[in-house]
């Protein structure tokens, strides 16, 4: 598992009417009247020509998302084509910005379908109101937005079916002679003078096309998609173009051509004619409900495209986050606030020119990319194979050509300002990265380093060597040995001779054993002796004087005598210091072939993988990463588990190294299941981290507690600093999994 991968629950059913009732959104509600403007009867051929190219780039899809069935659609083709450079980055980002401009039009579109019912409703509350609604869903889980898509779709495809057959079958429906008066289907002369005023319309109809390229865009999630990915977008564009095309035979042939030429209710002013009431009251449904399925089909598509271009970095890596049921939640909630946005700052119907232009933009190179990826890869497998190449392609990009040059002017000068202004953040983001290495490099060497306070002679060999290990992993990070002197010893110089001799015999005895370690793995250490009140007082004092200090190295209070002392102490740095602490419990480490790291959902969990991740990579070692789950988890909960441990350890070290194993552990309690797996495979160190509900009774929680008792291993405990508001939300994280 070398990236983040998306959970594959689309069903046929539901990937065709993703597609389908995607596709059948409002914009026939409102084109139909605005095609007949322009040509007149010859919409309804308009309309026929625009399905048949658009079968061309449909075809195109489905070989291109059999070949690479993953989420992101034109910017990976585009990227397996050309490379990772700045084409397949505006790609991306085109198609991901048109598909969120497209979310807020058809959000506002149907908070104004919804003001037919209810005149004094907000539009732009209402809008963003449906969007939060939407971004909910799509967080809950596809398999909960292919649901909501199946019961949408099915209830649009029911309003097209009856008005097209109460439109055929009504005496006072369609009649040729009112589709085609006086046998003309052109409403001007002349051969060129159609076919411009053909072309043209096709140019402002086509965008009404384009919605099944959303199978491609979230072909990850599709089950089987080497088969149901080519039917579903093939058996979708077939229903649009049918759908499509009757609907306007039913309207033109209805009420005439110059009636409801410019009209955006087309529709509606036709079916008040051979079915008014009920026939107004479902088409406005219709319209609304056509609306909902454009907010999320377009938003799944935004997100997942979103996701893609996290996942390969040319966005923030953050927006690759997956959730437990395998969503990118953090790119969903992104395209919510974007669409939001761009509700509220009122400027959407400028920002709708971006959604056809933009669209034709990635769907142009889209087609090339085929032609190149033929050249390149001849013998690749290809479950599905386009007919007539290289015909499709080259017809698919003809028509993108022609669509863009019969477009209107104001859309194309607005997509060429938001590729310039994405172009000038891609090469941004280089020189910031190029300028990063640069600074790193001139930063002078031993600035950060490693607290590993001395409290007594009989400090073990193991906490050396981890001290040693992560100061070697870190860069320009040194080892510093801590002694405190309490302040009493040092006022009474008389009495304070013996104990400073003993002192100093100490750590002379310590840096004997240390030296082998600071010179064979090239570590620089250094020693500093304080005196304060207690050595609480001075590992705190210490930090608060130095805030280089980036972590503090402990020993696990014993049961001797001043073990209480010492616990009681450990309590306190605790509660007070503002670094990351480990606390190792030293069985005597012989190596670390192998590392345990119990994965939670914490913080602490998260340094304890980052740490044993730098450990192994100087030792060599193997790390099993695990999760504890109850026994009766059935199959497709233990699937979404080690995605989730997948996603958690990619989202702290950006890959998962080849030296690593994720596997799940069975049982009721966390501590059952790693003692018990320490029963069966040896171990050379556990890496925990620390629970956040912390009791008197207990020093890191139950569990580490716990372990550090019964498992016979040494055991090295996690606590990262954390700001107590974020401390809290985990906390809280935690109770709510529970529950």
């Amino acid at each position: 598992m070398s990236k983040r991968t998306l959970k594959r629950e689309l069903t046929l059913f539901q990937t065709i009417l993703l597609g389908t009732a995607g596709t059948l959104g409002s914009g026939i509600f409102v084109l139909t009247g605005l095609a007949a403007e322009v040509a007149g009867p010859a919409t309804f051929l308009a309309i026929l020509i625009g399905g048949f190219l658009s079968f061309s780039i449909a075809l195109n899809y489905s070989e291109l998302a059999t070949i690479y069935p993953e989420t992101g659609g034109a910017m990976t083709y585009v990227r397996e084509a050309w490379g990772n450079g700045l084409l397949s980055f505006l790609v991306g980002s085109m198609d991901s910005i048109s598909s969120t401009f497209y979310c807020a039009l058809s959000a506002v579109g149907f908070a104004y379908s919804l003001s037919v019912f209810f005149p004094s409703i907000p539009i732009v509350p209402t809008a963003i109101l449906v969007i939060i609604i939407f971004v909910i869903l799509n967080i809950l889980g596809v398999s909960t937005v292919g649901n909501i898509q199946i019961v949408m779709g099915a209830s649009l495809i029911f309003a097209f079916a009856s008005y097209i057959v109460a439109g055929f079958i009504s005496p006072n429906g369609f009649h040729p002679t009112t589709l085609f008066p006086n046998g003309r289907i052109f409403p001007a002369e002349g051969f060129s003078a159609n076919l411009r005023t053909l072309m043209k319309t096709i140019a402002l109809i086509y965008a009404a096309y384009v919605g099944f390229e959303v199978i491609a865009d979230d072909a990850e999630e599709v089950k089987n998609p080497s088969k149901n990915i080519p039917i579903a977008i093939l058996v979708s564009l077939a229903i649009i173009t049918l759908v499509y095309s009757l609907t306007v035979l039913v309207t033109l042939g209805t009420v005439p051509w110059q009636s409801v030429a410019g009209s955006t209710t087309a529709l509606s002013d036709a079916i008040k004619v051979f079915m008014p009431g009920l026939g107004v009251t479902i088409i406005a449904i219709a319209g609304m409900v056509g609306a909902l399925t454009s907010i999320n089909s377009s938003m799944l598509s935004a997100t997942r495209e979103t996701f893609t271009l996290g996942r390969d970095g040319a966005w923030p890596s953050a927006l690759s986050r997956l959730n437990r049921v395998r969503v990118p939640f953090i790119a969903i909630l992104m395209i919510g606030l974007v669409s939001i946005l761009i509700t509220i700052i009122g400027v959407v119907d400028f920002l709708s020119y971006i959604t056809s232009a933009g669209y034709l933009f990635v769907l142009f190179f889209s087609n090339l990319a085929m032609i190149k990826l033929h050249k390149k890869y001849p013998s690749i497998y290809r479950p599905f194979k386009a007919p007539f190449f290289p015909l499709t392609p080259i017809l698919a990009s003809i028509t993108c050509v022609v669509v863009i040059f019969y477009s209107d002017l104001d859309a194309l000068l607005f997509t060429g300002l938001v590729v310039g202004i994405f172009a000038v953040y891609y090469y941004s983001k280089i020189g910031i990265q190029l300028w990063q290495e640069a600074h790193k490099r001139s930063l002078s060497p031993g600035r950060w380093r490693i607290l590993l306070p001395l409290i007594n002679d009989d400090e073990k060999e193991g906490l050396l060597e981890v001290g040693s290990l992560l100061a070697e992993a870190e860069k320009d990070t040194n080892l510093c040995l801590l002694t405190v002197l309490p302040g009493a010893l040092v006022t009474d110089f008389e009495s304070s001779n013996d104990y400073l001799e003993k002192i100093r015999a100490q750590r002379h005895a310590i840096l004997n054993r240390f030296i082998h370690y600071a010179v064979d793995r090239n570590v620089p250490m250094y020693t500093k002796m304080l005196s304060d009140a207690t050595m609480a007082d001075g590992i705190i004092n210490e930090i608060k004087n130095d805030d280089n200090v980036k972590l503090v190295l402990l020993k696990w209070p014993e049961q001797e005598n001043s073990g209480e002392i010492y616990r009681k102490a450990l309590k306190r740095l605790l509660k007070e210091t503002k670094v990351n602490l480990a606390v190792l419990k030293d069985r005597g480490i012989k190596d670390f072939h192998n590392i345990l790291v119990p994965v939670g959902v914490g913080l602490n969990s998260r340094l304890a993988i980052h740490l044993a991740n730098d450990i192994s990579m100087q030792e060599g070692s193997h790390v099993n990463y695990v999760r504890v789950i109850p026994e009766e988890t059935d199959e497709e909960g233990k699937e979404d588990v080690i995605s989730y441990l997948q996603e958690i350890v990619m989202t702290q070290l950006g890959k998962i190294p080849a030296n690593s194993t994720l596997q799940i552990l069975y049982a009721e309690f966390i501590q059952e299941a790693v003692i018990k797996e320490c029963e069966t495979n040896d171990y050379g160190l556990i890496i925990v981290g620390s629970a956040y509900d912390i009791t008197d009774e207990s020093l890191f929680g139950p569990v580490c507690d716990t372990l550090v008792e019964k498992v016979p291993y040494s055991v090295l405990v996690i606590r990262r600093n954390d700001r107590p508001a974020a401390s809290w939300l985990h906390q809280q994280a935690k109770r709510l999994q529970r529950d």
